[in-house]
């Protein structure tokens, strides 16, 4: 998948990183801050894999259309990275889904599955200074999918049927689902499995996973449930009868004061109308046709009557 990558993005994740696993009161340690940007323009960030970067530009793009000022900061990084700039302000609107923002950054120990029990966990925990805005239908989950050989072989048609074997099966997936309650870790906790071994990988390498599923080199794979390279290889996502993978609906991430009025009516406007086949049918452009993600994102705006 070809990623877009504005200005000096590899430098500031190694900025980020950086910052994240240092300490303070954040106050002087933004890697966002200062640098000659325009102080009035809205920055908008996106993780380090292509979905996000394409949410990422259509929301700057929705908010270019009410002459709003943006600063792009695209593939900063995993949500390790980049939370923690959107709580100090150093990003103002970031793309993000809702389940994996909760058990991941906010409440780990959090159980709640819905859209509306996240939703409603998230406002009430999110830190002072940063907020959730209205959530899309639009939903990207992570996903234990394997191939339809695999799941003929075995009989597999949920993750609870991996009990059995999954000790003699490698799963792939980004690295930081090793860590994550809505990876190994919830997989174990919630049915029992140990893999064999875990091969970790980017979190913007789906197409790898893929072609290391597919060749059999691993036997299982976490897999966004909207890459288009699913359907076109034919492989069989499990269902996850436990709901290890909570609701994962498309939700902006805001830093309030440097959201306007304006701006949250423009987001909240792409929320209302993104929908999870929009989502397959932008990311099949951009995965399979290899169309430019600022055009795919302009042509779904102009459609929705948002541009």
């Amino acid at each position: 998948m070809k990623l877009i990558i504005r200005g000096a993005a590899v430098g500031l994740a190694a900025a980020l990183a950086l910052t994240a696993c240092g300490g303070g009161d954040g106050s002087n340690d933004n890697p966002l801050a200062g640098g000659g940007g325009d102080s009035s323009a809205i920055t908008v960030g996106s993780a380090n894999f292509p979905e996000s970067s394409l949410l990422g530009e259509i929301y700057a793009q929705a908010l270019e259309s009410k002459g709003l000022k943006v600063e792009r900061k695209f593939n900063i990084g995993a949500r390790e990275v980049y939370y923690d700039q959107v709580v100090k302000g150093g990003i103002d609107v970031m793309p993000e889904y809702n389940g994996a923002l909760l058990t991941t950054s906010v409440d780990p120990k959090s159980t709640a599955a819905t859209t509306e029990e996240i939703n409603k966990e998230l406002t009430a925990k999110l830190p002072d200074g940063a907020a959730i805005l209205d959530s899309a239908t639009a939903e990207d989950k992570d996903s234990v999918t394997v191939t339809k050989k695999t799941a003929d072989e075995h009989g597999l048609k949920s993750i609870a049927d991996l009990e059995s074997v999954a000790g003699q099966m490698v799963i792939g997936g980004p690295s930081e689902f090793k860590t994550r309650q809505q990876g190994l870790v919830g997989l174990e906790s919630q049915y029992g499995l140990k893999f064999e071994k875990f091969q970790p990988l980017d979190a913007g390498a789906q197409a790898t996973l893929v072609e290391l599923l597919v060749d059999d080199e691993i036997q299982a794979a976490d897999l966004f449930t909207t890459d288009p390279m699913i359907a076109e290889h034919g492989l069989v996502v499990l269902d996850d009868p436990k709901h290890v993978f909570s609701a994962q609906n498309v939700t902006p991430l805001i830093y309030e004061k440097g959201v306007n009025e304006e701006a949250r009516t423009a987001l909240n406007a792409v929320s209302a109308k993104l929908t999870t086949q929009h989502l397959l049918d932008m990311m099949k452009r951009i995965a399979v046709d290899k169309d430019d993600q600022e055009k795919v994102a302009e042509e779904w705006l102009k459609q929705n009557a948002l541009a």
